[in-house]
């Protein structure tokens, strides 16, 4: 999978997520429709933690040293972002 596909999945399950939330936390659906979107809610979160899980994974391989070793440290951004 290409990056932009990957970045535009992401965010569009990520946006979709957040809509159905709104929409489940409002009362819009039934309880069959809210059992529903659950499931797809569900399959969304699952979607955007493998999606994390490869990023970090592809973090990780980038900061391997000549060794082969790496080791996983914090992200700290500095104070200009």
């Amino acid at each position: 999978m290409s990056r932009k596909t990957q970045k535009i999945n992401f965010e569009s399950s990520i946006a979709e997520l957040e809509k159905l939330v709104e929409k489940m936390e409002g009362g819009e659906f039934s309880l069959e429709e809210s059992l529903k979107q659950f499931e797809n809610g569900i399959a969304l979160a699952r979607s955007c933690q493998q999606a994390l899980r490869e990023a970090e994974q592809k973090v990780f391989q980038l900061t391997k040293d000549e060794q082969g070793s790496a080791q996983l440290t914090p992200f700290e951004p500095s104070e200009e972002s």
